[in-house]
């Protein structure tokens, strides 16, 4: 038990003293790059699919 107490502690600490936050206008961006970074990326996978069926339905037309 003492072992687990321990590990509490030293996780704490390190959380509140050894780990850099980001600032929340930095968050912000950063995320808004991964929505438009993600967005763009299913487009693309959205296109290739639709590029890949009519390519399929012209070899096996149904």
């Amino acid at each position: 038990m003492e072992k687990i107490q321990l590990y509490i502690k030293e996780s704490y600490n390190e959380l509140i003293n050894k780990v850099t936050w980001p600032s929340w206008s930095n968050l912000f961006a950063s995320t808004n790059l991964v929505i438009v970074a993600s967005i763009i990326f299913a487009l693309i996978v959205f296109v290739m699919d639709l590029i890949s069926k009519q390519v399929l339905e012209l070899i096996y037309p149904s």
